[in-house]
């Protein structure tokens, strides 16, 4: 990797290859697979992680909202894009970019109906959300029948596949409960068959239910995490390499003698002689104020330097004082070592939390395509 001069998010795609391929290896033969790139593909820009993917022959691609699946059709993406979470104010976008609605609820299904209809379309690919557990989004199986004849009786839509979300699937001690979404997925399934006579796509596996339960595969699975190189687990952490590192400099270096205090609301004085460096990230960037005050830490050639005093806007301050290193030296705040998930527990979050805050200010820097 090189060696940088400012604060840089700098993003591995040849990791990115190898996460893809490996999670796939443990697929069935046959089982398609959904690129999740919602939150900027997780904060590693969605606009440049979808075509790498594309070209690695990805089934589908998955976002949050509309917004997000306009930006990949703006970025040439030609690979059929399911939003998770449609609005129904968003419609009319959404099919003038050939996006696919997940349908959720009687709101969003009346609504889609209505303009599908009005607008004279005809099997319009749809995807049907279904709470096996989870309770967040998604029809209950008390309301499977009565969807499932709405939607067989209309014309101007055709289910493209029908999904459910694992509560916990990495969790051995929630092992019954995830066998119970299995099987109500399952009920469902079979009745929408019975009733539409055709079998669309089924899919209900995150990155863990991928990794832990190869049983609820079904014909399609969907990763978002483990593309950028989290399990959720530390065993299958083993087989992943995460994607991006975030790297920052040495700014300035201060010594402050015993009693000094250090940045905002004095929140740290030395309790004796001590070196700091300053580095030009902070809350704004992604890095929140809940990993100041010694809980949070950066490497800097090879040591690990505790951040101190109060996480700043555009700065944060760590403890060098036993570390040999000059103004402009690089420092490394996640990435292998330490990773986003050791970094994040620092200060009580998760991964997910941390990679998606990075700031669209921090320059995204791609090696390894």
């Amino acid at each position: 990797m090189s060696k940088v001069a400012e604060t840089v998010l700098e993003i591995d795609l040849g990791a990115l290859r190898h996460n893809y391929e490996y999670l796939k290896s443990t697929l069935h033969p046959g089982t398609k697979f959904v690129a999740v790139v919602k939150a900027f593909a997780y904060g590693h820009d969605a606009t440049k992680i979808a075509p790498f993917l594309e070209k690695l022959g990805v089934d589908y691609f998955a976002v949050a909202y509309t917004s997000e699946g306009i930006e990949l059709r703006e970025a040439g993406i030609q690979t059929p894009v399911l939003v998770l979470h449609p609005q129904s104010v968003h419609f009319d976008s959404l099919i003038d970019h050939s996006l696919e609605p997940c349908i959720y609820s009687d709101h969003i299904m009346s609504r889609f109906l209505e303009i599908t209809n009005a607008r004279g379309l005809r099997d319009y690919p749809i995807h049907l959300k279904f709470n096996t557990g989870l309770n967040r989004l998604g029809f209950g199986e008390d309301e499977a029948e009565k969807v499932f004849t709405v939607i067989s009786g209309k014309h101007s839509v055709k289910v493209a596949s029908i999904f459910s979300h694992l509560a916990a699937p990495e969790d051995p001690d929630e092992d019954r409960f995830t066998r119970s979404q299995i099987n109500a997925f399952r009920r469902m399934t079979e009745m929408f068959e019975n009733i539409a006579g055709y079998r669309p796509l089924l899919h209900q596996s995150n990155t863990s239910g991928i990794l832990c339960h190869p049983e609820a595969q079904f014909d399609m699975v969907r990763s978002g995490i483990g593309l950028y190189g989290y399990g959720n687990d530390e065993t299958k952490n083993r087989h992943l390499r995460p994607i991006g590192t975030l790297k920052t400099v040495i700014s300035q270096i201060h010594r402050l003698e015993k009693g000094d205090s250090l940045g905002y609301n004095r929140a740290f004085i030395a309790e004796k002689p001590t070196l700091t460096a300053t580095l030009p990230l902070g809350h704004a960037d992604g890095i929140g104020r809940p990993y100041g005050n010694g809980k949070g830490y950066v490497r800097i050639n090879g040591k690990y330097a505790p951040i101190i005093g109060n996480v700043c806007m555009d700065m944060i301050m760590v403890d060098i004082t036993d570390i040999d290193c000059r103004e402009g030296d690089e420092v490394v705040v996640y990435g292998k070592n330490p990773s986003a998930e050791e970094f994040a527990a620092t200060a009580g979050t998760i991964s997910y939390e941390l990679i998606t805050a990075i700031s669209r200010r921090v320059k995204r820097v791609y090696i390894g395509g």
